[in-house]
């Protein structure tokens, strides 16, 4: 069995979201794009049925993805227990002589570090998961081993 798919309630949105489009428009869209290059006649030298022809293979390709990732879906729910960080956490953590900077765990999924969403596989996540505040980690970085205490857990 596949790994289990950790989503916020509101990234299992944005992915449902985004499987109607695909599934409804997109594919109708695609639909149309095809029947009309196939009226063109001679499909062996036809790029517009060649594109879309490979368009609908990402598309399906797309909608195949997302119905696997919803189906092994577990919902994140907001975290119960503020004193050990786990999936769903919000942690604010300090390295020696940095402002404190505030992540929000979530699975690989939904993992946006420029949004301030860490997955908890990266190796920050891995390196604060199942600590409290207070205890200092070490995480491999890509530029070396960094070092930074949890400062609080909500």
């Amino acid at each position: 069995m596949s790994q289990p798919n950790y989503l916020t309630p509101e990234g299992e949105a944005k992915l449902k979201a985004e499987l109607e489009d695909l599934k409804g428009p997109r594919r109708e869209e695609l639909a149309a794009r095809l029947r009309s290059a196939i009226q063109m006649g001679d499909l062996s030298e036809n790029a517009d049925y060649h594109k879309a022809k490979e368009d609908q293979g990402f598309l399906e390709g797309r909608i195949q993805e997302l119905e696997a990732i919803l189906r092994n879906s577990v919902i994140i729910e907001e975290t119960l227990n503020k004193d050990i960080v786990s999936i769903g956490s919000h942690v604010t953590i300090q390295e020696d002589g940095f402002d404190p900077e505030t992540y929000h765990l979530v699975g690989p999924t939904e993992a946006d570090p420029r949004k301030g969403k860490i997955s908890h596989e990266s190796p920050i996540g891995k390196a604060i998961m199942d600590k409290k505040v207070g205890d200092v980690a070490e995480a491999d970085a890509p530029g070396g081993k960094i070092k930074f205490k949890i400062v609080a857990i909500e």
